[in-house]
């Protein structure tokens, strides 16, 4: 049964193989491809576009065609058999559709478009897009969806008179490090579905992704002595320096080690206490990736990520050593996005 399976997944792979390499010397595939990279070229990259007749596209859908095969019989039937009431009913659905044409071009036609600078987020997570379109037109548009182009995940919105409406695109990609913005469409069927406008933009904006953290990273490593001598010794399996003292009144929340809090409640004492700042000041916590004891490098920025989480949450100094940068000792939120920034590009 084993051999069968395995003879399977041997076909199946090379049957797979065989097709993408038939889409690749494809003819009509090649020439969809420059094609669409030539279209791609002509767009200028920008964070605010206008939509106007020299960039906005318009064509029937299928339901448009199938109108519009619908109109020819009943001509062909209303010249065939002299049918007035057949003549009227064919000119109605046409100037109606001309119209519904008119007024789904009109829909884009006049809007602009602005992104937002797209917030940093991990590797892995959902993010978005925010887009504001604007309308200056004294009626409302209806019915406009905004994708990333071939994603198929629209997000719909209509717009009021003279006014704006915020739409979230859907955007993961799915490495770290500095990506670009992909191009988004622009796309209404509005009012009868008959004719689709459509118009491609491409943002210059970039979107920084951090490395996904590593989900059950071990305790941080231990520090070393400000001169750079052996490592300070460490609380086992905690995570945190040697070095408490009694709390002392006004201590901020973050110096108070509610591990020994929870131990001391156990054994029915209340004593609080907190790090040491003066011990902490004798040692330095510094993370790099000879010290995760991993091989793979993408291992390694994950866990040196999900050590930059850790020493941020319980308050620590910290700094990062990776090839090429260093980021020294420091704090707070901006030390967590210096380090961060630093594992996504390195």
């Amino acid at each position: 049964m084993s051999s069968i399976g395995t003879a399977d997944t041997q076909t199946s792979s090379t049957g797979e193989r065989w097709r993408t390499l038939a889409s690749v010397l494809n003819p009509a595939a090649m020439v969809r491809r420059r094609f669409r990279a030539w279209w791609m070229a002509r767009l200028t990259r920008t964070d605010t576009t206008l939509l106007t007749q020299r960039n906005v596209y318009i064509l029937p859908t299928g339901a448009g065609w199938m109108l519009a095969l619908t109109l020819l019989v009943l001509l062909v039937a209303s010249i065939n058999f002299q049918l007035n009431l057949g003549y009227l009913l064919t000119f109605l659905l046409a100037g109606s559709a001309v119209a519904g044409m008119h007024v789904c071009h009109a829909t884009l036609r006049g809007l602009s478009l602005h992104l937002k600078t797209p917030a940093p987020h991990f590797a892995g997570d959902s993010a978005a897009l925010e887009v504001q379109l604007s309308s200056e037109r004294t009626t409302p548009r209806m019915a406009i969806a905004l994708a990333v182009q071939g994603s198929g995940q629209w997000a719909w919105t209509d717009v009021p008179a003279q006014g704006t409406a915020v739409v979230q695109v859907a955007f993961a990609p799915a490495r770290r490090g500095l990506h670009e913005v992909p191009v988004l469409t622009a796309e209404t069927r509005f009012p009868l579905g008959t004719f689709r406008v459509w118009a491609l933009w491409r943002p210059a904006a970039q979107v920084l992704v951090y490395p996904a953290p590593e989900p059950h990273a071990p305790t941080l490593p231990p520090g070393e002595s400000a001169g750079g001598d052996a490592p300070t010794t460490q609380s086992a399996g905690s995570g945190e320096f040697d070095g408490v003292r009694a709390y002392r009144r006004g201590d901020p929340q973050k110096l108070v080690v509610w591990k020994k809090a929870a131990q001391a409640m156990a054994t029915g004492t209340d004593a609080l206490v907190s790090r040491d700042t003066q011990q902490s000041q004798r040692s330095e916590l510094w993370l790099e990736p000879g010290r995760t004891g991993l091989t793979d490098p993408e291992a390694r920025i994950a866990r040196l990520c999900a050590w930059v989480l850790q020493a941020d949450r319980l308050g620590l100094r910290y700094g990062l050593r990776l090839a090429g940068t260093v980021v020294p000792q420091g704090s707070g939120a901006a030390q967590r996005l210096r380090c961060l920034e630093a594992l996504a590009l390195c």
